[in-house]
């Protein structure tokens, strides 16, 4: 019997071994420009974090047709509840450094946002 269970064991390692490689699949990117207009609610009060910035530039885009030069479509956060999960996803740690989200926060940067099946990564592209 025990030599029946070393095949099955080492196949269930391997499985957990490989996971966190498959969770963690890039399912494309897109670029955006943070500009004035993003730092706004849709309703006129000044946001307070990149978090908040980076989801009113897909609320602007999506919702609204406004949209920066620079800016392109996205195929994930196309609904309210999708823009919600972008922002929580921005929030956590690893998301961005700190130079990108002073930079967005204090100007009108190029970004890069590449879209993980489980999270986020925002590059600064130019200040």
């Amino acid at each position: 019997m025990h030599w029946i269970l070393k095949p099955i064991a080492a196949t269930v390692l391997l499985g957990f071994l490989t996971l966190p490689a498959m969770a963690d699949t890039l399912l494309g990117s897109y670029i955006a420009r943070i500009s004035q207009d993003d730092h706004f609610a849709s309703d006129g009060y000044p946001l307070d974090s990149a978090a908040q910035m980076v989801r009113q530039d897909r609320a602007n885009w999506h919702r609204f047709g406004q949209g920066d030069r620079e800016d392109e479509s996205d195929r994930w956060f196309k609904t309210t509840q999708q823009r919600s999960r972008l922002q929580k996803m921005l929030e956590q740690r690893g998301a961005m450094d700190a130079a990108t989200r002073r930079a967005i926060t204090n100007g009108r940067p190029l970004i890069q946002v590449d879209v993980y099946t489980s999270r986020v990564q925002v590059i600064l592209l130019e200040r």
